[in-house]
């Protein structure tokens, strides 16, 4: 009997590198343009058959900037949005940062979102949570080994060897990716997994609008964790009378306090939501679930070989 794998898809992190990565001049007959919906499919063809998962599930931003995050910090990804406002996609009661989502991509989710049903390839997703969040609550809590693809940093604060978790990174691209455990985490960073989230408070994240802890960059961040466990032990060792912290990195850590306070739960991903799915609920199909229409919209969308690869993928003699 073959092990039993998950396999989590950031599914936003992959359909806007496919809208970026694969030309646009892929149009569907009447001229639409499809390229994020193809390239989307490619790259779970490319996934499911390089490690053939028994369980998927494509994890769903139904709110990609969560109001109790932002109330938080409120610098939280406020530079995403464009104009004040933002691109809504009403099927998944779902929005898209409009500085990122140009309208040829947003008018591309609704055919994702038909595509993957026709397919019986699960979307899950939370109101008032991230994607991130639903990854979180499925790798902590599924009784398999799991893996995890995305482009998001945010996420190597899952990687467990034990259990196992892995995330596959691909922000150098889905077929360059990287297979991330706890030894290649300790290598680019000098902490292990399980103090990621302190690590990224620390260090902070420009592309999540988290400041960070001003003069405090990655090698201070790593250095005062190897000696100190984790912000907590940082912030205990920084407050004694002979405190072994130095005078420099005291001021800044005393100065950042509201902010420390508040970010480590800003950072952590959620790891106990309420889904409403089960493992069954996750087991990859070996065929479409609805053939007649996953037909249809291979031919109203023009996705010709991109249907054909995946598939392939889905058949358990692949």
């Amino acid at each position: 009997m073959t092990a039993q794998r998950l396999l989590l898809l950031d599914t936003a992190s992959l359909y806007f590198r496919a809208f970026y990565g694969v030309p646009d001049s892929l149009r569907t007959p009447d001229g639409r343009p499809v390229n994020a919906v193809r390239g989307l499919l490619d790259f779970i063809a490319h996934l499911v058959t390089t490690y053939r998962p028994t369980h998927l599930a494509c994890c769903w931003d139904n709110d990609w900037r969560p109001e109790w995050r932002v109330e938080l910090i409120p610098s939280y990804k406020a530079h995403r949005v464009a104009g004040g406002g933002d691109t809504v996609v009403p099927e998944m009661a779902t929005t898209i940062p409009g500085e990122s989502a140009p309208d040829a991509l947003a008018a591309q989710v609704p055919m994702i979102l038909d595509v993957l049903a026709a397919l019986g390839l699960p979307v899950v997703g939370l109101d008032h949570y991230e994607a991130d969040d639903v990854i979180g609550t499925l790798a902590s809590t599924a009784p398999m080994a799991t893996d995890v693809v995305t482009g998001d940093r945010d996420l190597f604060q899952l990687v467990d060897d034990a259990k196992p978790v892995r995330v596959l990174y691909i922000a150098r691209g889905v077929g360059k990716h990287e297979v991330v455990d706890d030894a290649w985490i300790q290598g680019r960073y000098g902490v292990p997994a399980s103090a990621y989230v302190d690590y990224a408070t620390l260090r902070g994240d420009a592309s999540d609008g988290l400041p960070g802890v001003s003069g405090i960059g990655e090698k201070t961040a790593a250095s005062l964790l190897t000696s100190y466990g984790d912000l907590h032990g940082i912030l205990e060792a920084s407050s004694r009378e002979n405190s072994p912290v130095s005078g420099g990195v005291r001021s800044k850590l005393g100065a950042a306090i509201d902010y420390l306070a508040v970010a480590p739960t800003v950072v952590a991903v959620a790891r106990d939501l309420e889904l409403g799915v089960t493992w069954d609920d996750l087991v990859l199909p070996e065929a479409p679930a609805h053939p007649r229409t996953f037909a249809r919209l291979t031919e109203e969308l023009g996705l010709s070989g991109s249907a054909a690869r995946v598939l392939a993928s889905l058949s358990r003699d692949a």
